[in-house]
């Protein structure tokens, strides 16, 4: 058959550009998707999605015309149904086949078939393929239903009488087969042609009349003054956003945002990048704030020095190209300034007031209504973060004179005055104009403000900190007193939202739990924190007296399950994960740690055989129930169980020096030694020996050698 690439297109009104691309990439996807169901394209057939403001389109390769028609075998009924005892066809049989368009003449050629129960009567025939306009409209109907729409729309078309849904109004559809216009295909109102519309002022010709499928996207462009495509456009803005920057120059460069210049990108058809500025006296204003203002508001792309400080230049992508850009750069300057004014004035406003008279306003702020007021929830951080210090500077005394002394004493004082500044201050810019206006930049307008007030680094620092990590990547608090503080902020979430029930579902994490857990995992493994996560979870329930239950077991089962899912995004099999969670590590810090010895053992030739035996071992324990460890020499009476027991005396002294050292691998990799003599006690001794002592001496050699392997990680769930 002949084969040609199929053009489709729907024309609308100025898409909703957060959405633009992923809509561009559903309907192009379900159109190929539906087409290929119906056999109209080759299995080399390539698809080519197109998204602009004002458009949706798909460009697939190698599209039939019409569908090879197909054999199909249809099973319609027992033989002893289908036939009488002379051969010929029962009623319930030609009723069937006449349903089907054939006869009585049909029915020599019906096929017979065992299906295991009995002999069945199969009706063979060939399958019209689908005509391409038949084929098209289904699949394109389907696009449209499928679309993952924001918000839909309800409009009427121009008879006055009928209504459509859809994302926006539609006024356009153009499908083409090759050069032919695929008559008769229909959608939202709209018959099938070949024309489209170009850029709203810098089109050469409206409509564009597309000549063939291939030509559609040069013409738009030539024609047109439309880049249709999302990524080529996207590709467009990044070159010029970089090369107005080297125009400036100065090591100049173009703040990174992907979600801006996917939602610029969305915003215009043919980009044209500008380079304008604002007073330098706005450079005052701390320029999270002009940066926020600039990107959220105006869609503009900030300019940085090779520093990454925030200069008074700025770059516009603008959707028009004239001769002279001089009013385009100065009506955006225009609009820009008062938005910059309102940044300052916001910012010299909260400044007259300190952090500290703001925090009685906390109790007028409602944060949930089991839970009380921003106000409580500030005390209940205090109380938290005051316990994780005592634990933290505790743990940290430990073997180090320095800490133990008087001179510990005051630098303890010192922690435990700055954490409770800082964790009574945390909230405090919320009730600022800033952030009030600006509520992504709550924290780090609270570091400024604590800067102002003349509070010590550590508090400005850790009050700008305590939100982080924020998301996936983010950078760590930098200081104790910022770690024990976001910790404390993040647990008496955690723990407060477990408390009354309010846990994530599927999808729906209102109140981001799981990017909670997981900032907690984070501070714990990356900063090596020698805390304890039980007792974490203990020291913060308190501080909600009876406003909560205590689930700090779920919780606990939670933040392991996080802890388990990171771990495997980073490449750690589901065997060696499992082998060391299983443990439930109080010290998360050590995870990695115990997890890389895992991983080393596994690859020792001894590993399958000792992982096996673990897997033996633990099942022969939990059927004894209560084990005593303890082993008495003189009841051991096979040589294979003296060599064990010996095997333990020698090994398990060494292995467990380096397991208490911190050397994982090393405590693994001397255990390893005990395969021979363990697969020797198993071919050789009876555990469950008839009488009793001998019996019970044996589960306490086996619980010996259980406790002595499974330090690092339950070594059975590595077993095959």
């Amino acid at each position: 058959m002949n084969h040609q690439n199929l053009l489709v297109e729907l024309f609308v009104e100025e898409l909703p550009p957060k959405a633009l691309q992923k809509l561009g990439d559903a309907f192009a996807g379900v159109l190929l998707e539906q087409l290929q169901a119906q056999g109209l394209t080759s299995a080399h057939s390539q698809l080519t999605a197109f998204a602009s403001p004002r458009r949706l389109a798909a460009h697939i390769t190698e599209v039939l015309p019409a569908a090879a028609d197909k054999a199909v075998s249809q099973k319609l009924m027992p033989v002893a149904v289908g036939l009488d005892a002379s051969g010929q066809p029962t009623p319930a049989l030609l009723k069937k086949l006449t349903a089907l368009g054939a006869d009585a003449a049909s029915v020599p050629q019906l096929k017979r078939v065992h299906d295991g129960k009995a002999e069945v009567l199969f009706f063979e025939s060939m399958a019209k393929g689908a005509l391409l306009a038949d084929g098209l409209q289904k699949a394109l109907d389907e696009a449209i239903a499928k679309l993952p729409i924001p918000k839909v729309m309800r409009y009427q078309l121009q008879d006055g009488w009928t209504s459509v849904h859809f994302v926006r109004p539609a006024h356009g559809l153009v499908a083409l087969h090759g050069s032919e216009v695929l008559v008769g295909v229909q959608a939202l109102g709209l018959t099938a042609g070949n024309t489209t519309h170009g850029h709203r002022f810098e089109a050469s010709v409206d409509p564009v009349v597309i000549q063939s499928a291939d030509s559609y996207a040069e013409q738009l462009r030539s024609e047109g003054a439309v880049i249709a495509s999302f990524a080529e456009r996207r590709a467009e803005i990044a070159r010029q956003l970089q090369a107005a920057a080297d125009r400036v120059g100065g090591g100049m460069q173009p703040i990174e945002d992907a979600a801006l210049l996917d939602e610029v990108t969305a915003l215009v058809e043919r980009p044209n990048v500008l380079v304008c500025e604002f007073e330098k006296e706005f450079l005052a204003v701390p320029q999270e704030c002009l940066i926020l203002t600039m990107k959220a508001n105006q869609k503009y792309f900030p300019l940085l020095d090779a520093e990454g400080k925030l200069t008074h230049q700025f770059l516009v992508v603008s959707n028009i190209s004239p001769q002279d850009a001089s009013a385009v750069i100065q009506g955006n300057e225009r609009v820009v300034r008062p938005r910059l004014a309102d940044a300052k004035f916001f910012f010299d406003q909260d400044r007259k007031k300190t952090l500290v008279s703001r925090v009685d306003q906390l109790a007028k702020v409602v944060y949930h209504n089991k839970l009380g007021t921003q106000g409580e929830r500030v005390e209940r951080v205090r109380h938290i973060a005051k316990a994780i210090a005592t634990q933290l500077f505790t743990a940290l005394a430990q073997g180090n004179a320095a800490l133990d002394s008087q001179e510990g004493e005051i630098a303890q004082d010192y922690l435990l005055t700055c954490v409770d500044n800082a964790a009574l201050l945390a909230k405090t810019d919320l009730v600022t104009d800033m952030v009030g206006e600006f509520p992504e930049l709550q924290g780090i307008m609270g570091g400024y403000y604590a800067v102002s007030d003349g509070l010590p680094d550590e508090v400005a620092h850790a009050i700008e900190d305590h939100y982080k990590p924020r998301f996936a990547g983010d950078a760590l608090p930098r200081e104790n007193v910022g770690v024990v503080v976001a910790l404390a902020d993040k647990l008496e979430t955690l723990v407060g939202m477990f408390g009354i029930g309010n846990l994530p579902t599927g999808d729906r994490d209102p109140f981001a739990l799981r990017r909670h857990a997981l900032g907690v995992i984070r501070m714990l493994v990356e900063k090596e924190l020698p805390l304890d996560l039980d007792a974490l979870l203990a020291s913060a329930v308190p501080a909600f007296g009876d406003k909560i239950e205590d689930t700090s077991a779920q919780l606990a089962d939670f933040i392991y399950d996080r802890l388990a899912g990171s771990l495997r995004e980073q490449g750690y099999s589901a065997q060696e994960v499992d082998a060391v969670i299983a443990l439930r590590p109080q010290r998360l810090a050590l995870v990695p740690r115990q997890i890389e010895a895992v991983r080393a053992f596994a690859t020792l030739e001894q590993a399958p055989a000792l992982a096996a035996a673990n897997k033996r071992v633990t099942n022969i324990l939990k059927k004894a129930g209560e084990v005593d460890p303890h082993v008495n020499e003189e009841l051991l009476q096979e040589p294979a169980e003296k060599d064990l027991y010996a095997a333990l005396q020698r090994f398990v002294p060494e292995a467990n020096a380096q397991f208490d050292s911190g050397d994982y691998t090393a405590s693994l990799q001397t255990l390893a030694v005990l395969r021979a003599p363990v697969d020797a006690f198993f071919d050789d001794v009876m555990v469950n020996a008839e009488e009793l002592a001998l019996r019970l001496n044996r589960q306490g050699l086996l619980k010996k050698l259980h406790m002595a392997m499974n330090r690092v990680a339950d070594l059975s769930r590595l077993a095959v």
